[in-house]
């Protein structure tokens, strides 16, 4: 498995926005927000970030986004997305742990806490739950 990883364009919002929404409507309390509040957004956060996203490439296929940002003293894992036909081969890991190996600064991100996978993935890794964010999400770090 070679990974390698470009910068994202406008081109790719609208893919990162519906792996976004998939998540949403899977794992969120869709009933305690603003669904549509959310949905936008989320919309106009990737459109005035896409310059940061990259795209993960397998192969030199797409196999995935992410967005890895600083935030004052720590570093966010933002938007990790690996298309479905990518999953369970081990790219969201090697995703993460290139991130973690960049910076010598925590590292942290939002999970969903009913997406159990990814919640034993990132413990796996070393992160930690560090705050409950509403009723759906955990704030996980590392270092």
């Amino acid at each position: 498995m070679r990974l390698t990883y470009e910068q994202a364009t406008a081109a790719d919002a609208e893919s990162i926005f519906a792996m976004c929404k998939a998540l949403i409507d899977q794992y969120e309390d869709v009933d305690s927000i603003d669904y549509d509040k959310v949905l936008q957004w989320v919309r106009r956060k990737i459109g005035a970030q896409i310059g940061e996203y990259q795209r993960v490439l397998m192969d030199d296929a797409l196999a995935g986004y992410v967005h890895f940002h600083p935030d004052g003293d720590r570093m966010e894992i933002d938007d990790l997305y690996i298309l479905p036909e990518y999953r369970g081969q081990g790219i969201g890991t090697a995703v993460v742990e290139k991130c973690c190996a960049e910076t010598e600064k925590p590292v942290y991100l939002y999970v969903f806490r009913r997406n159990e996978g990814a919640v034993r993935l990132y413990q796996r890794l070393g992160f930690e739950i560090v705050q409950e964010v509403g009723s759906s999400r955990y704030i996980m770090q590392r270092g």
